[in-house]
């Protein structure tokens, strides 16, 4: 009997390291809006409490850019993260990745806006001073995946004018929302593309930068980022995140509501909501829209050419529109 009794003890705990070999470990990605450093201060007590209150373990993954993350999550390196609204279209399209939080600005929006910045002092009022095209400003855009970034004033300001920013400006560069801000700040950069949570950072962080910058642009409505998860995930897993994450700062909590508040008070949010791919409809109708602009203004296509690469993007931007119409709002 002691054999037996014995046997079993040491089964259990063969059964209990086991499991603890087996915890699962989350690569969390963090698009990079800013530098690491700023990054890692302002997540790290947010993942510290993932960690704790799911007994996953969480490590935070960074990249130099945003493609970084995605390509991260395609290649099962990072499973879960923030992005924003275009590189998460980007997770979802290529990297198997699927939306199920958003974010919730502590200001009480909706969502954010796109913003194009001059100097203070510069002579550029609007987006008709900006697209002179003459080739003597300097002009920096955001990451090529980022929505505020790239993909509004790319589609809004360049695409809507059919304007080309290459052919426009003397030079054209892409860099973080941080680097752009402080690039018009320094007189580096003649106008930036940037967005109001960024410059509400700023205006916080770096006042005297802020100071030295104007609004010469401002977007319709981005919807607020999204958290994304590897749809590989399993359900257990997906349980865990998912209740810690929309429980995270409110009454359900595990935690202590108030210090998670000053958690995401450092992110600029309120406690998230629930959300799904849909929330990246409006995304996917100003991609295509940006392509059609660049369809509309390409000299090399021949005219029949370009009907029909215009009629198949119409039709896209249409059965997107459509299921827009269709999506519960709110």
């Amino acid at each position: 009997m002691n054999a037996i009794l014995k046997g079993l003890a040491a089964l259990a705990l063969a059964s209990t390291f086991a499991g603890t070999a087996l915890a699962e470990t989350i690569s969390f990605g963090i698009i990079s809006t800013e530098s690491q450093q700023n990054l890692r201060t302002k997540w790290q007590p947010f993942l510290d409490d993932m960690e704790k209150q799911t007994g996953l373990e969480i490590e935070p993954f960074f990249a130099t850019d945003y493609a970084g993350v995605i390509e991260g999550m395609r290649f099962g390196k990072v499973q879960m993260g923030w992005f924003g609204n275009k590189s998460a279209m980007e997770a979802v399209d290529r990297a198997n990745g699927e939306v199920f939080a958003q974010t919730v600005p502590d200001n009480g929006e909706p969502g954010y806006y796109s913003l194009i910045l001059a100097p203070k002092d510069s002579p550029l009022n609007s987006v008709d001073d900006l697209l002179t095209c003459d080739k003597s400003l300097n002009f920096g855009l955001g990451d090529p995946n980022s929505t505020s970034g790239y993909l509004v004033p790319m589609t809004f300001v360049f695409g809507a004018k059919g304007v080309d920013p290459k052919t426009c400006f003397k030079t054209v560069t892409n860099a973080n929302h941080e680097t752009n801000a402080m690039g018009v700040a320094n007189g580096q950069l003649d106008a930036a593309a940037n967005n109001t949570e960024n410059m509400a950072l700023i205006e916080k962080n770096q006042p005297a930068a802020f100071a030295k910058t104007k609004v010469i642009w401002k977007s319709p409505l981005i919807p607020s980022d999204p958290l994304v998860w590897s749809k590989d995930l399993s359900a257990e897993t997906k349980d865990k995140l998912r209740a810690f994450v929309l429980d995270y700062g409110t009454d359900r909590t595990k935690g202590d509501k108030a210090e998670e508040l000053k958690t995401l008070a450092g992110l600029e949010w309120a406690p998230f909501r629930a959300s799904t791919d849909d929330q990246l409809l409006p995304i996917r109708v100003m991609e295509v829209s940006k392509s059609m602009a660049q369809v509309q203004s390409d000299a090399s296509l021949a005219a029949d050419a370009k009907a029909a690469k215009l009629k198949e993007l119409e039709e896209k931007k249409a059965g997107y529109e459509a299921k827009l119409a269709a999506a519960p709002q709110g």
